[in-house]
């Protein structure tokens, strides 16, 4: 009898280091810390990848994500399928910066795993405080530190999640039965949550996605010196093409509609982000 091969721990979606709203390891860093943050990258990647999957249930998502935790802290009972957790864990031995900022992306994309709704503008910044803010904080700590613990940091990742979530709504929403946008708001509006899955906003889906800009708008404000508290001019420079790069994506999904398609800057826009961005740092 021909027996079915073992399913892979991974579940890849397709999606790379082009798909993010953010350069990932970009010639701005230090050379020697590229591989380093590859591997990290890909660390991520691949946990996201798992939560976001289509065909696991919530439980064999957080089982799976429980065997990345494992991995990422020890050395023993090595399982086939674990490798990036393992590569990550020799990273984060080499460079000496704490497995505190995995953890914190295991545990969001184990909430995830089993919570699809948002009651609120402060719950979603709860979850963007550990599904984005942990990618600057690991960045900063590779990089030497900071000078504001994190603060801006935090601020320009959860605004560059939220952007993120605007892109995806329709497809969070047709492919996932998620909605990262807050229920409160969707009532206030008078609007259901399903009026995300057509293909063109309606003035209450409108309503919804502006007061996100507006929050987006806080918390640009708040980052606004992210390139001035990190020790590191190199990602100091990096950070102020990012901020850059969400000034320039919050603005194109305030003039178009992201329910139409999924709305993204052209290489154009993200080569002038990358000028202005350098020359404000170094202004």
């Amino acid at each position: 009898m021909v027996q079915n091969p073992i399913e892979p721990i991974e579940q890849p979606s397709g999606k790379n280091a082009d798909y993010e709203n953010f350069p990932v390891g970009s010639w701005l860093l230090p050379k020697h810390l590229r591989p380093h943050i590859m591997v990290f990258y890909a660390f991520a990647r691949a946990i996201d990848d798992i939560a976001d999957s289509p065909t696991l249930s919530a439980d064999e998502k957080t089982s799976r994500l429980d065997g990345f935790a494992r991995h990422l802290d020890s050395i023993i009972d090595y399982e086939p399928g674990y490798e990036k957790a393992t590569a990550m864990r020799v990273s984060l031995s080499a460079t000496g910066v704490t497995t505190a900022h995995c953890h914190d992306l295991i545990t969001a994309f184990k909430q995830d795993a089993k919570q699809n709704r948002y009651e609120s503008w402060d719950d979603l910044l709860g979850y963007c405080q550990l599904s984005a803010a942990p990618v600057g904080r690991y960045l900063i700590d590779l990089h030497g530190g900071c000078a504001d613990s994190y603060a801006s940091s935090d601020a320009l990742c959860a605004a560059l999640q939220v952007l993120n979530h605007l892109q995806d709504l329709g497809d969070d929403l047709a492919e996932l039965d998620r909605v990262y946008m807050p229920m409160a708001w969707i009532r206030a509006a008078h609007i259901s949550e399903t009026d995300f899955g057509l293909r063109v906003c309606s003035a209450g889906t409108r309503q919804v996605i502006d007061r996100a800009l507006d929050g987006v708008d806080g918390l640009l404000v708040q980052a606004q010196m992210v390139s001035k508290n990190i020790h590191s001019w190199r990602l100091g420079m990096e950070a102020s093409v990012i901020l850059a790069i969400a000034h320039s994506l919050r603005s194109k999904l305030g003039r178009h509609d992201p329910l139409a398609g999924r709305i993204v800057l052209t290489k154009p826009a993200l080569a002038l982000c990358g000028m202005r961005g350098i020359l404000s740092a170094i202004i």
